[in-house]
């Protein structure tokens, strides 16, 4: 099994988050709490159904994602495009420096 991370959207502004340490959740990434097998990944399920019951995410769910080096990179294309911004002109995307798949 793959890692996983959880991911959601943060409900007052919409934003792609990521369940990080102490519970928090954050924009990037690369601060995602890692779940290395089913038990940890469900553990992380439950600390995000409750965000979603305070109203502070919706939707959250577990992706797969590789360690290359040091990042945290998503398996599937569309988790690298909620990762790094909307797939439009570079000027309008976040920063992708550091994501080693992103930089080729």
């Amino acid at each position: 099994m793959k890692p996983q991370i959880v991911t959601a959207n943060r409900l007052h502004d919409g934003l792609v988050v990521y369940l990080s340490a102490g519970d928090e959740w954050s924009e990037r990434i690369e601060d995602s709490r890692l779940a290395a097998d089913e038990a940890e990944g469900e553990a992380l399920m439950a600390v995000a159904a409750e965000a979603v019951t305070v109203l502070r995410v919706v939707d959250p769910y577990l992706i797969e994602v590789d360690r290359r080096d040091e990042a945290i990179v998503p398996v599937r294309y569309r988790e690298v495009i909620r990762a790094v911004g909307p797939s439009v002109h570079p000027d309008f995307c976040k920063d992708v420096a550091g994501i080693p798949a992103l930089e080729e």
